[in-house]
């Protein structure tokens, strides 16, 4: 059953301003099912959690509903998933408790590759405890980690290593379980920041061999916010600060505050919009996550062959741009530099012809400094799973003309 891209942008209103959204890595557009669950729940009945009043059980019921949905999205175990405001938020949090256990003489390795939320926290609260840090690289070349060093960068000194699932700039896929079986043949912990791999593939927390893993609905038709995933018994043995009359229990003892229930609802929509994606292509019987995976196959083959299209159009170009997402694995994102037009000039005319295509360096502040473009930033392309055939036709006519 071919996949019906106008059944799917049809649930969602926005896109009926006519802007071709080319902004998917920044965060996509929600589908209608996704605000009314938020509207629903917010509406109530709702109270702080409880199981008296109708409205305590609603919000229990939202928060259970919110784990379960994104242990499905990625393989994990409910009692495992942290509710966050972002992913940057969360892994601040977490870096600063598990650096309670490090000492001088301890490593922790990041990556060339990596979001600044995936660097930043796990080198400020190394140099806070005199821990060292080490880099695994990015080789500009072909896009991706150059891991050929990986047994003298990851040793028996290292407690931690952090790496993206997916370049946010780039598309880039590394070899996480490559790198996940080295770290933990020295008994280091690997923390993922799946952000955007769980944009654009079906996300497995054990074949990834990640023990800690971000992500951010937002990035996959969801509401603004994050979470962790992570084995409950790793949980166990984290003591973040918190108040002292919270309950100690796991996951909530990471999570400070009450919880906005009504974006959880919101999540847990998001992930059924998802699962219903597959609708058709799997058994009635199928489990959630099962048709999680058949829906991010569809999708998969949906945006890898918009992608192709970009990159023909791009290719025709010539020497108007540098195209740096050249990766072997990578999703449908592509970061390219204009030579003839800044990129923020770029943008602004792009977006004169209703499509968004912004323009700088994304917070992938690391990687875009290794590839030494020589300019400001660049133009990112996301391809999301609403994008359309007319939509590529626009950005490729957009281009020609700007670039």
């Amino acid at each position: 059953m071919p996949y019906d891209v106008a059944a799917v942008r049809a649930a969602f209103p926005s896109l009926s301003s006519g802007i071709a959204h080319f902004d998917g890595p920044g965060g996509t557009q929600t589908p209608a099912v996704v605000g009314e669950a938020i509207a629903r729940t917010l509406t109530g009945p709702l109270s702080n959690r409880g199981t008296g009043a109708r409205s305590e059980r609603n919000a229990d019921d939202a928060v259970a509903a919110y784990r379960a949905a994104v242990a499905d999205l990625v393989g994990g175990e409910p009692g495992g998933v942290v509710h966050g405001r972002s992913a940057t938020q969360l892994t601040y949090d977490l870096s600063r408790a598990l650096a309670k256990g490090w000492r001088p003489g301890d490593e922790v390795v990041v990556s060339e590759l990596d979001h600044d939320a995936n660097v930043r926290p796990w080198i400020q609260a190394a140099e806070a405890v005199g821990a060292t840090v080490r880099w695994l690289r990015l080789d500009p070349a072909t896009a991706d980690l150059d891991l050929a060093d990986l047994e003298a960068v990851v040793t028996e000194r290292t407690r931690l290593v952090a790496v993206a699932g997916a370049s946010n700039l780039l598309g880039t896929i590394p070899e996480v379980s490559r790198i996940a079986a080295r770290a933990h043949a020295v008994g280091a912990l690997v923390h993922v920041d799946a952000v955007h791999l769980a944009a654009h593939e079906a996300v497995d927390v054990r074949a990834l061999g990640a023990d800690l893993l971000v992500l951010s609905p937002y990035k996959l038709f969801g509401p603004h916010c994050a979470a962790l995933v992570a084995d409950p018994a790793l949980l166990e043995t984290i003591r973040p600060d918190k108040l002292l009359p919270s309950t100690d229990r796991v996951p909530e003892r990471f999570e400070l505050g009450t919880l906005p229930y009504e974006l959880l609802a919101g999540v847990t929509a998001s992930v059924d919009f998802l699962a219903a994606i597959a609708d058709g292509e799997v058994a009635p019987d199928a489990s959630r996550r099962e048709r999680i995976v058949a829906a991010h196959a569809l999708v998969h083959e949906h945006e890898l062959r918009l992608r192709s299209r970009i990159e023909a159009g791009l290719a025709e170009l010539g020497d108007r741009l540098t195209l740096h997402s050249v990766a072997a694995r990578r999703t449908p994102t592509l970061f390219l530099t204009p030579h003839r037009v800044a990129a923020d000039d770029a943008y602004r005319a792009l977006l004169e012809r209703d499509l968004l295509v912004p323009a700088g360096s994304f917070y992938a502040h690391v990687p875009f400094r290794a590839l030494a473009t020589g300019a400001d930033g660049g133009l990112r392309i996301g391809i999301a799973a609403y994008t359309d055939d007319a939509e590529v036709d626009r950005l490729l006519d957009g281009l020609a003309a700007v670039l």
